[in-house]
């Protein structure tokens, strides 16, 4: 059987563009592009033999298919020619059973789908692997693509860098200066990106890279470049292969440009279409309140749609007040009976430090969403009894600077109280002082 698949408008759907073209919006409309699938012929196997496939490829060493991703090739990209295809063999990320932080919620079946636990610490290796994949064929097929380039909160920076570098493809990643972690901005730096820091938000940059990519010829790898949307849907792919093939009750997501909420949307609707599942979770969609155009319009049942300048936020990659992918995400939560909440940044701060301490290591993004889930199970939309997935979008290793800050209880001038701050006790190398501080504290826990 052959797959086929093509960029297609969402406002025009009869109009189609090929992949291998340099192309993000509708010529005839302006607007967005999704990628489309030939669903007749994925239709002709079916799900059970889909499953079948998915699980004998998935994390063994037949290149590319072990990759998370690549494994899903047929409904990925199938465009791509396995010669081509720029892997790091991204997904396989773990799907943490949150045991304890469920006990002390009332949610014995809580998960935390740790997409940070990957080659570049985000989920934006899911959607990059596909996109620079792509390019990568476009090159060998001879089009004349001299760069890359995207604009970047820190994690998309950090994967294009990465995939660009393994393919020998130059890259430019455009970042506001002093929004992101030295973490973030080191890693494009390392892999040999032209990192350019802009004295502006992400907004300001998103605006600048489009007019030199149009100008200059340049790809653009932004989000809504559906390319990487494609990637990004495995993760619903995987979690479902995870449950062995069974759907939950709840997805939560933090949102920022909100790629990340379509293209969830789009992996439950083609598994579903594929008789691969047979039913659909309710996603809810995360914001910091400092950043929350989409959750204001929310509150108005998604009528108006107000851009709005973001303030700062913890949450420094979905401080976003423009986001790009707003219109395919107000779909997928319409589609899926989606809730929007918000989290002050004491809020997301503590959510995060809480789940710390039950064994997991979050960024201040999955705190927003950890927020955002202790608010819809205190307000009775979560029940006990549903299974709960927890989107954790980047590793907490790349935010030292605000762990710290939080255990020091400095983060005062954010409007955080911290309410769960650990800090080491030093002592001089003394058998009794080391001896009577461990009483201590195993005394306060014992009381806590």
């Amino acid at each position: 059987m052959s797959y086929h698949a093509w960029f297609q408008c969402t406002q025009c759907p009869d109009t189609r563009y090929a992949l291998n073209e340099v192309i993000y919006h509708c010529r005839s409309c302006g607007g967005l592009l999704s990628v489309a699938h030939d669903m007749e012929a994925l239709r002709h196997r079916s799900g059970s033999a889909w499953i079948n496939l998915f699980d004998q490829r998935y994390m063994r060493n037949t290149y590319p298919y072990g990759s998370g991703v690549w494994g899903k090739k047929e409904m990925v990209c199938p465009e791509v020619a396995d010669d081509n295809v720029v892997s790091m063999y991204e997904g396989g990320s773990n799907l943490f059973w949150a045991e304890r932080l469920g006990r002390e919620l009332g949610l014995p079946d809580l998960w935390v789908k740790q997409c940070g636990n990957s080659h570049t610490g985000s989920f934006k290796d899911l959607g990059m692997t596909v996109l620079v994949s792509m390019v990568n064929q476009m090159r060998a097929d001879g089009l004349q693509i001299p760069a890359v380039a995207c604009a970047s909160t820190g994690d998309t920076s950090a994967a294009l860098a990465a995939y660009c570098a393994a393919a020998d493809i130059p890259a430019i990643v455009f970042l506001p200066k002093d929004k992101v972690s030295v973490a973030q901005l080191i890693q494009p730096i390392a892999n040999g990106a032209i990192t350019l820091s802009l004295r502006t938000d992400f907004d300001g940059c998103m605006r600048l890279v489009r007019q030199i990519c149009d100008s200059e010829g340049i790809y653009l790898a932004n989000s809504m470049n559906s390319l990487r949307i494609e990637g990004q849907k495995t993760v619903a792919v995987e979690l479902v292969q995870q449950f062995d093939w069974q759907v939950p009750d709840w997805i939560i997501v933090p949102g920022g440009n909100l790629g990340n909420v379509s293209a969830l949307g789009k992996g439950f609707l083609e598994m579903q279409a594929m008789g691969i599942i047979d039913k659909l979770p309710r996603i809810a969609v995360g914001q910091a309140a400092n950043a929350n155009p989409l959750y204001l319009s929310y509150r108005k049942n998604f009528e108006h749609f107000e851009p709005q300048r973001a303030r700062a936020t913890l949450a420094s990659a979905i401080q976003i007040g423009d986001p790009v992918s707003r219109d395919r995400a107000i779909r997928t939560l319409r589609q899926f009976d989606g809730v929007v909440e918000q989290a002050t940044e004491d809020e997301l701060a503590n959510a995060s430090a809480r789940g710390d301490r039950t064994g997991l290591f979050t960024c201040p993004h999955t705190g927003v969403a950890l927020a955002v889930l202790i608010k819809l199970i205190e307000r009775g939309d979560i029940r006990r009894d549903d299974t709960t997935v927890v989107i954790s979008t980047a590793h907490g290793l790349k935010f030292p600077d605000i762990k710290v800050r939080y255990h020091q209880s400095d983060l005062a001038d954010m409007g955080v109280v911290s309410r769960y701050p650990n800090q080491p006790v030093e002592l001089d190398p003394d058998k009794d002082q080391v001896r009577s501080a461990i009483c201590r504290a195993l005394d306060d826990l014992a009381r806590t």
